[in-house]
């Protein structure tokens, strides 16, 4: 067991993302939930990671990251157009309902319905968080815990 955050740490954390309005887009505390991630698996941005490391256990760090190094910049390819009959079995889509779609080759994609105009339905397949600079409060919990699955 290692002391602080290392490359290929397992970190349970806390974490509280707010946007610049100051609005909370996600947090673990709300839910009681702590988070756990894995270093070096891709799941978080090297920015990220780079905050990340060295920490240690109760630890606690308030950073922001600009939207290249957080959740991305919009990409206007994955804006998508559909047709009202594409819903026909889902049913009625809301603007801002996030629904599943099925790529081509399968595996299942969450969109966000931006707008609604006739026959012509806007989902928006970038993260809800691209494009945005998010403000970081992160608590350390525990270094590479002890799971369940691992006895």
């Amino acid at each position: 067991m290692t002391d602080s955050v290392q490359r290929d740490s397992a970190v349970l954390l806390h974490f509280i993302l707010k946007l610049e309005d100051g609005s909370t887009a996600e947090s673990t505390r709300a839910n009681g939930k702590p988070a756990l991630f894995r270093l070096g698996d891709g799941s978080l941005s090297a920015p990220l990671e780079e905050e990340l490391l060295g920490l240690q256990a109760g630890a606690k760090k308030a950073f922001a990251l600009e939207p290249e190094a957080a959740f991305g910049n919009v990409i206007p390819d994955l804006i998508q157009y559909f047709s009202r009959r594409d819903f026909m079995q889902a049913g009625e889509p809301e603007i801002g309902a996030i629904m599943l779609f099925t790529s081509m080759d399968g595996s299942e994609m969450p969109g966000v319905i931006r707008e609604i105009a006739g026959d012509s339905i806007t989902v928006d397949f970038n993260h809800p968080l691209a494009g945005h600079r998010v403000h970081f409060d992160i608590e350390v919990l525990e270094i590479n815990p002890v799971l369940e699955s691992d006895a």
